[in-house]
């Protein structure tokens, strides 16, 4: 009895894992001409099942969690016909996992992504699928998928189904494989024991978008699309108005008298390093309002730069900072759209725009890309070289988040020199997160409730005095503009509300020897947010940044002074002497700083603003 339950258990395990391959099998065969057309290497194919191991792992526990149950019951109560409810459950699931992927060789050339919760909206119109489709494609997906049911289902019968039956009972092992079971699916559908739960980012690895749909797990996917949107599936909880009256007031705070910009750099071309950090909240800074000592260094660094001083994170998670730098998408509430996608490739790509202008591009990150599913994004933006945690030598130091900031820095500044010129250059810290277990003394005995995030941001200043102080010695240093900015803010020594604007405020500092010297040392007070580094940057270098349409020029004098930041459910919007918070479920103001003149128009443009950006996210 015993080694037929454990039998019985492994084997229907490594059937999914098998049944998971053979679906991607028969997806590869069927867009193989595509794969020839864009000439992807064999070596990526083959690595597909290596790289999708771990989420297909995580996905047979989930779908093993009914088996385990059925097992338990027959090691102390094993009629025959309870082996049928596994072999009926077992079916169900064959079937829906094959549905899944011809349904998937079937999108795949009009979406480019896998399956996603639309298709519980077009289920309910089952017709229209069929009409959508040509009839000649429609026939061959359907003999596909009873290809792919009945070859599975029969194999699953015939080479890894167990008969359980009736046999001497061991109430010891029940009661094992009821305490060592759960645990270790537990462990197994979260992906491990690190901090991160799994997701789809785990079977990104090839720069081809095709390879990388493949990898990632068709149930798993579909899950994390459902979960995302379940809020969403029958409104928006964001419409406040009619959609073509919201569209003409952001169409109205985007218009620009004149498109041009005040020009800060000495050369067109400039090498580009933008160093993106953790948490790095407005109050770690003096000349931003912040209590002197924290970052000396990047005060320091002012001096030759142009700081920003009215800029705000739409965002509270690093992926949304993410979208807003690389994509100029803003956060909104809810769901983050990298987590999705099938939404994150209908965004514009700043990476993607300087490689067609000759960049080469890289991207340094000293900790797991899996958090948020930046990973995938981070792929879809094709960086020439991605770095994360694992990809360093394993001689770095680390702590429990991931190497240590000063590693990382100094890391990506030995590999700039070997990169082609003119270079696009991303780096995100770490230390600034807690566990804040950062090898360094902690000098700043203030701060109450914040203590370790002060020092850990002191930390990280030090790493940047250190890292500009060697990149200055640097042949290509005079010739590149540094971007600092956060990911998003962080709860600071102020305790400030968090739907309040000082919640939010973050630094952006241009720096560089690049910059034209009348320029350096000046603040820059445009009202602003991270997406609109995108524009920003674009506009200086003389490329077209229309598909950029939520992100606007700072340098530009005709554009609106504003700024935007998301909530749980809801948002900020800030406009010069003027500015307003609030959660729309129970449309609560949380601050409503607005003269009763122009309370009416600023409200509008607020909530247009949200309703925008929160539709563009839900749109097909």
């Amino acid at each position: 009895m015993i080694k037929k339950i454990l039998f019985s258990f492994f084997r229907q395990f490594l059937f999914w894992i098998v049944f998971f391959n053979f679906t991607r099998l028969v997806f590869v065969v069927y867009h193989l001409r595509l794969i020839l057309v864009e000439k992807i290497p064999l070596s990526e194919i083959l690595l597909i099942p290596l790289n999708a191991f771990h989420l297909d792992l995580a996905t047979a526990c989930y779908m093993m969690l009914i088996p385990f149950l059925i097992l338990l019951v027959q090691s102390v109560y094993s009629p025959k016909w309870i082996n049928w409810i596994n072999k009926v459950y077992t079916a169900i699931l064959c079937f829906a996992y094959a549905l899944t992927a011809a349904g998937e060789m079937g999108i795949y050339s009009e979406w480019k992504t896998k399956l996603t919760y639309k298709v519980i909206k077009y289920l309910s119109h089952p017709s229209e699928i069929y009409n959508s489709s040509e009839t000649g494609i429609f026939y061959l997906l359907l003999l596909l998928f009873l290809f792919m049911f009945l070859s599975g289902y029969i194999a699953y019968l015939k080479f890894f189904a167990v008969e359980i039956i009736r046999e001497k009972r061991n109430i010891w092992f029940s009661i094992i494989f009821f305490l060592v079971t759960p645990p270790l699916m537990f462990i197994g559908l979260r992906g491990g024991v690190q901090q991160i739960p799994i997701n789809q980012s785990e079977s990104f690895f090839s720069k081809y978008n095709i390879v990388n749909v493949t990898a990632v797990n068709n149930f798993f996917n579909l899950y994390i699309s459902i979960f995302e949107n379940l809020p969403n599936f029958n409104h928006d909880p964001y419409v406040f108005m009619n959609q073509a009256k919201a569209k003409n007031l952001i169409r109205e705070i985007y218009t620009v008298k004149k498109d041009t910009t005040i020009s800060i750099l000495k050369t067109p071309k400039p090498n580009i390093v933008i160093l993106i950090m953790e948490s790095w909240s407005a109050d770690l800074m003096e000349d931003l309002g912040g209590e002197p000592g924290i970052t000396p260094e990047f005060k320091k660094l002012e001096r030759n730069g142009i700081l920003f001083d009215q800029i705000y994170a739409p965002g509270s998670r690093s992926e949304q900072g993410m979208a807003c730098i690389f994509s100029g998408f803003p956060a909104h509430p809810v769901s983050s759209i990298t987590v999705q996608p099938d939404k994150y490739v209908k965004l514009p790509s700043l990476p993607k725009t300087l490689q067609k202008d000759g960049y080469s591009t890289s991207f340094y990150f000293g900790g797991q890309l899996i958090y948020g599913n930046i990973k995938s994004y981070i792929y879809f933006n094709e960086f020439d070289k991605i770095m994360e945690g694992s990809d360093f030598p394993s001689s770095i130091p680390r702590g429990k988040l991931g190497i240590h900031d000063e590693y990382t820095l100094g890391y990506q500044l030995d590999e700039l020199g070997k990169q082609k010129q003119p270079f696009f250059s991303a780096l995100f810290t770490v230390s600034t997160h807690s566990p804040w277990d950062q090898p360094f003394k902690k000098p700043l005995a203030w701060g109450d409730n914040e203590h370790e995030y002060i020092n850990a941001a002191y930390y990280t200043d030090h790493c940047l005095g250190e890292y500009f102080e060697k990149a200055s010695q640097q042949p290509w240093f005079n010739n590149t503009l540094f971007i600092i900015v956060a990911d998003h803010s962080h709860n600071s020594y102020r305790n400030w509300h968090p739907q309040s604007k000082e919640y939010h405020k973050i630094p952006l500092l241009f720096y560089g020897n690049v910059i034209r010297d009348e320029f350096r040392g000046k603040r820059w007070n445009k009202l602003g947010n991270q997406q609109d580094i995108a524009a920003t940057l674009l506009a200086q270098l003389g490329i077209d940044h229309k598909k950029f349409s939520w992100s606007k020029d700072l340098f530009n004098p005709y554009t609106a002074d504003f700024a935007y930041y998301s909530t749980e459910d809801g948002a900020g919007w800030i406009r010069p002497n003027a500015y307003f918070s609030f959660d729309a479920g129970p449309n609560y103001y949380h601050f409503l700083e607005i003269p009763p003149e122009i309370k009416d128009s600023i409200l509008r443009e607020g909530k247009a603003f949200l309703q925008g950006v929160f539709g563009e996210y839900l749109g097909d």
